[in-house]
C-alpha cells in the first residue's frame, strides 16, 4: 500500500462507509474538518494513489472585492456622498473635502456627475434628484447582492476592487475498487514527526517514534510574492510626495471639448496641434454644448484681447470649432476647469492621469500616456515659488540638481522649461510658467496661477533607466521581477 498522510487515512476510512460520491461538505462534516484545504489536498493525494475518483465542475460567478466589501458594510463612495448633499443642500466642495477623505473627494464628485449632479460655482445643482436616488439605490442593491447578469455589473467591473469575477469549483469524490480493498486496520492514524528539534532528542522517545519522509531530491518551488507594476508603484510615490506638500488630487474625465482642453488656454485655432493628425476628435459625442458666456468670452479674447490689453490673434473665432469632442491632450483642461468653477478659492491642486495624442508608436512616443499636471493659485503666488515647488518635489524623487531656462507656450508667461542632473547630463522633463491674463480673466480669476506639467512615462524612463518607453508596457514578466521596488 503507498503511505498516506494521517487526513488521507481519515478521509478513506469515512468513505468507505459508503459507496456513492461524496461532496465537500460531507467530507468535512464527517472528518470533523473545518479547513477545506485539508479535505481538497487529501482528496487529490487519494486521487493520485488510485483509491479515489475525483470529479470537478466550475461555474463563473461574480464576488465582491476589497472596495466591495467596505461599500457594502459603510455604503458606496456616492451613496455616502449624496446623503452629505442632501443633508447639508448648501454644502460646496470646500464642504467635501473637509468631511471626506482626499482620496474619496474627487472620483466620487466625478461619480455623482455621472448621475447628473453639476457644480456651478463651487455649489451642487441637480434637475432630477429623484432619479440620481433611485440610480444609487440600485447599485447598493447590487453590491448587497452582485450578479453577473446584473445590467450594473459593466459599471461596478471599471471601478477599481469593486467586485471580482471568480471561477466557482465544485469537487465530489467516490472510493474505487482499489480504496475498498485497503483494510481498516492500515488506515488508522498514527502520529509522525515532521520536524527534529533539541527537546525531541533530550530524551529516547525518538527512538521509537514515526517521522514523516521526505524526498529530497525534488525540487523546491521558489514562492513568488506580488507586487506593483513599475508604473503604478511610480504613480503612487509621486502621488504620496505632492500629498505631503500640501497639495490635492483632481481626478476629471478624459472627454472633453477643444473649448477647454484649447480656447481656454489661449491657443489659437488655426495652431498645428490642433488638427486631426495630432488630436483625436470625436464622432460620439461629435459636439458637446459650452455656456454661451464662456465662447463669448473665449471668441472676444481670441479675436481682440477683450478686456486684457492683449490683442488676441486676430481673425475669425468659430464657437462650432470650440465644442468638438476630443480625447484630452493634456490634464491642464481638467484643471482650468477646476479654477473655472472655482475662481476665487485658493487652492494647490496635482492630478496624475491619462492624456491622447496621435503619436506614432517609437521609442519615446506612445499615442496614450501619463501627464504628471499641478497648479498653485493665491494671492501673491510667483515664478519662485514654482521654480522652489518644483526643486522640492524633484529632490524628494532623488534627483537634487535642477535648473530652469526660458520656454515659450501659449498660455503662460513667463514660461520656463525645468531639467534635472541625470548621470552627467541635464534632461528636459517638463514645461511650468504662470498662466497669462488671457486665460484666467475671462474666468473670473484674479490671484496669480503657478503650472506647471510633466510626462509621467519620460520620468519612469530616468528612474528605471530605460531607453525604450515601450518597454513600460510589454509583458515581460522576468523584466518585471527583476525591477527595484520604487
Amino acid at each position: 500500500m503507498a503511505e498516506l498522510t494521517n487526513p488521507e487515512r481519515r478521509m478513506l476510512r469515512a468513505m468507505k462507509n459508503r459507496l456513492e460520491s461524496w461532496s465537500l461538505e460531507e467530507i468535512l462534516e464527517t472528518c470533523d474538518w473545518s479547513d477545506q484545504a485539508v479535505a481538497v489536498s487529501a482528496g487529490h493525494g487519494l486521487s493520485n494513489h488510485g483509491y479515489v475518483k475525483m470529479s470537478e465542475t466550475s461555474v463563473t460567478d461574480v464576488i465582491l472585492g476589497e472596495e466591495g466589501e467596505k461599500a457594502a458594510s459603510s455604503g458606496l463612495l456616492e451613496a455616502r456622498l449624496w446623503d452629505f448633499i442632501q443633508s447639508n443642500p448648501d454644502a460646496t466642495m470646500r464642504d467635501i473635502s473637509s468631511n471626506f477623505e482626499r482620496h474619496e473627494a474627487g472620483p466620487g464628485v466625478g461619480l455623482l456627475k455621472g448621475l447628473g449632479i453639476e457644480i456651478q460655482g463651487g455649489s451642487f445643482t441637480c434637475d432630477d434628484p429623484e432619479s440620481v436616488t433611485s440610480a444609487i439605490s440600485e447599485r447598493t442593491e447590487f453590491i448587497k447582492s452582485p450578479s453577473l447578469e446584473s445590467p450594473l455589473y459593466s459599471h461596478f467591473k471599471s471601478r477599481k476592487n469593486l467586485v471580482e469575477m471568480v471561477e466557482v469549483v465544485t469537487r465530489t469524490w467516490k472510493v474505487t475498487k482499489s480504496g475498498m480493498n485497503i483494510p481498516d486496520e492500515d488506515l488508522e492514524e498514527v502520529v509522525r514527526i515532521a520536524e527534529i528539534t533539541p527537546e525531541l532528542l533530550q530524551t529516547d522517545t525518538w527512538k521509537d517514534a514515526q517521522f514523516r519522509p521526505y524526498d529530497v531530491s525534488l525540487e523546491a518551488n521558489m514562492p513568488r510574492s506580488g507586487r506593483s507594476h513599475p508604473m503604478q508603484a511610480l504613480i503612487e510615490r509621486i502621488r504620496s510626495i505632492f500629498l505631503e506638500m500640501g497639495f490635492s488630487e483632481l481626478v476629471e474625465d478624459y472627454v472633453q471639448t477643444a473649448g477647454w482642453n484649447m480656447d481656454a488656454l489661449f491657443i489659437p485655432q488655426d495652431h498645428p496641434a490642433r488638427e486631426m493628425q495630432d488630436t483625436f476628435y470625436l464622432d460620439n459625442p461629435k459636439q458637446i454644448n459650452i455656456d454661451p458666456k464662456t465662447l463669448a468670452d473665449w471668441k472676444a479674447i481670441h479675436e481682440y484681447g477683450g478686456d486684457t490689453e492683449s490683442t488676441g490673434w486676430g481673425g475669425e473665432f468659430s464657437e462650432e470649432v470650440s465644442q468638438k469632442g476630443l480625447l484630452r491632450t493634456h490634464t491642464t483642461v481638467n484643471t482650468i476647469q477646476y479654477l473655472a468653477q472655482n475662481p476665487s478659492e485658493p487652492c494647490r491642486v496635482f492630478a496624475i492621469d491619462r492624456v491622447f495624442r496621435k503619436e506614432r508608436i517609437d521609442r519615446t512616443h506612445l499615442p496614450e500616456f501619463h501627464q504628471i499636471e499641478g497648479i498653485i493659485m493665491e494671492p501673491g503666488a510667483n515664478l519662485g515659488m514654482l521654480v522652489s515647488t518644483l526643486k522640492t518635489f524633484y529632490a524628494k524623487m532623488g534627483y537634487p540638481e535642477v535648473r530652469v531656462r526660458p520656454a515659450y507656450f501659449p498660455y503662460t508667461e513667463p514660461s520656463l522649461e525645468v531639467e534635472v542632473k541625470w548621470r552627467g547630463k541635464w534632461l528636459e522633463l517638463g514645461g511650468a510658467g504662470i498662466f497669462r491674463p488671457e486665460v484666467t480673466e475671462p474666468l473670473g480669476i484674479k490671484d496669480p496661477v503657478c503650472a506647471w506639467g510633466m510626462g509621467l512615462e519620460r520620468l519612469a524612463m530616468l528612474v528605471l533607466g530605460l531607453d525604450d518607453i515601450r518597454q513600460l508596457y510589454i509583458s515581460d514578466l522576468e523584466w518585471l521581477r527583476n525591477q527595484p521596488i520604487l
